[in-house]
């Protein structure tokens, strides 16, 4: 007998994306070596504290920058969409499946 998925969406679901990170995984080691907070500090004198619209946050964009060298990609928009489908890479952002960038 052939069998056959039925799939019904989930209206709530609860996702642990750190429990799905391998913890030999090439993100996991650069996560636990890096600690990202000197960003803040490097970067403060470069935004204006009252003018203009709020940027990215500096070290979300860093650890982007992060995942595009080892993983070989060349352009910002392959990266986005790299980020948005990859849960490793979402997990190194500290986005959850529901937030984007």
């Amino acid at each position: 007998m052939q069998g056959r998925q039925v799939s019904q969406r989930v209206l709530f679901d609860t996702i642990d994306l750190e429990s799905l990170i391998p913890d030999d995984h090439l993100l996991r080691r650069i996560d636990t070596t890096i600690d990202f907070d000197f960003i803040y500090e490097v970067t403060r004198d470069l935004y204006c504290a009252d003018n203009g619209r709020n940027s990215i946050d500096p070290v979300l964009f860093f650890r982007m920058q992060l995942i595009s060298y080892p993983y070989g990609m060349k352009s910002d928009r392959e990266l986005c969409r790299e980020v948005h489908l990859n849960l490793a890479y979402r997990w190194l952002c500290r986005l959850s499946l529901h937030e984007t960038h």
